[in-house]
């Protein structure tokens, strides 16, 4: 129950600047533009370089073999939620889309990072980068088709391009090579600790960021739709269950750290991307926000039960 209580007190820690968001919004500090902006600086800046800076330790042959584990338990988590989500979801529901698409990708980065930091540090985010990029090559390939409806292998290139995806490549350059930032040089040093200063806004600019968005959606209407609190239901607890229950008859590693992790990720929101696709191909954004909103704040409860649920029961 200790990975519970760790993850319970950093939710109370976030829900604080979450409603702090909230309040930003509402008092016109943060607007409805100067949300897509922070979150544009979070996704492109803070949150590739607090993964970069994840590798930025010294070299150990177990944490490698880590990584890779947590690579292969993200795919396989992906291959379990993918089929699943299409089960659950209906085509006939006109929402289809949008609510496939919100059962299946979360707010890994976001919500994942500063979570996966307090519960087990850099090493924790280092594994937790596995899974961001999976997640990254499948919500611009598969993602992207579910929303727009059509094959566009396309997306692939725009996947593997992202700063979260180039900031792992490089990161796991400078791991396996060994390099560190601070023995290079008095100049890489400075440029260590400026990468480090910034990657530690990623934790309450995500929040602030969060609060904000929730604040433009009506949530008490939400909390009574049918389809959403459903969508929520999947996303948030039985998805994640399935996941864990897979894992418990797969192979283990020592620590079960890369489980752990994967399951957490996996029981994050619903991820922010899907209100982007949903504005591209004119689905229904308002709807995906929605989702966004009640995932986000009941995932503040959910969040600690998974991770006890995990913890107990994969062993």
């Amino acid at each position: 129950m200790d990975n519970a209580k760790v993850i319970g007190l950093r939710v109370l820690i976030m829900s604080v600047i979450l409603i702090i968001g909230v309040l930003a919004y509402k008092r016109k500090i943060i607007t409805a533009s100067g949300t897509k902006q922070l979150s544009a600086v979070e996704l492109n800046i803070v949150n590739p370089l607090m993964i970069f800076m994840s590798y930025q330790s010294d070299y150990d042959p177990q944490r490698l073999k880590g990584l890779l584990w947590s690579f292969v338990l993200s795919a396989v988590s992906f291959a379990l939620m993918i089929p699943l989500a299409g089960i659950l979801k209906r085509k006939s529901n006109e929402n289809y889309a949008v609510e496939r698409f919100s059962c299946i990708y979360s707010n890994c980065g976001f919500m994942g990072i500063p979570l996966i930091n307090a519960l087990f540090g850099s090493d924790g985010v280092l594994y937790l980068t596995a899974y961001i990029t999976v997640f990254n090559l499948l919500v611009f390939t598969h993602g992207y088709m579910l929303m727009k409806e059509e094959h566009d292998l396309s997306a692939f290139v725009k996947a593997v391009r992202s700063p979260t995806v180039i900031a792992v490549f490089i990161g796991v350059i400078f791991y396996v090579l060994n390099i560190r930032l601070a023995n290079l040089s008095v100049a890489g040093s400075v440029l260590g600790d400026s990468f480090k200063f910034i990657a530690d806004m990623n934790t309450p600019l995500a929040m602030l960021i969060a609060g904000a968005t929730a604040a433009q959606s009506q949530l008490l209407r939400s909390l009574f739709d049918k389809n959403i609190m459903l969508t929520t239901f999947y996303k948030l607890l039985l998805l994640p269950c399935c996941v864990i229950l897979l894992f418990r008859f797969l192979p283990h590693s020592q620590s079960l750290m890369p489980e752990l992790i994967v399951c957490i990720a996996c029981a994050c929101p619903a991820a922010t991307t899907g209100t982007m696709f949903a504005l591209l191909f004119d689905r229904n954004a308002k709807r995906c926000s929605e989702i966004f909103a009640v995932t986000t704040i009941l995932s503040m409860a959910t969040l600690p039960v998974i991770t006890a649920i995990a913890t107990a029961f994969i062993k």
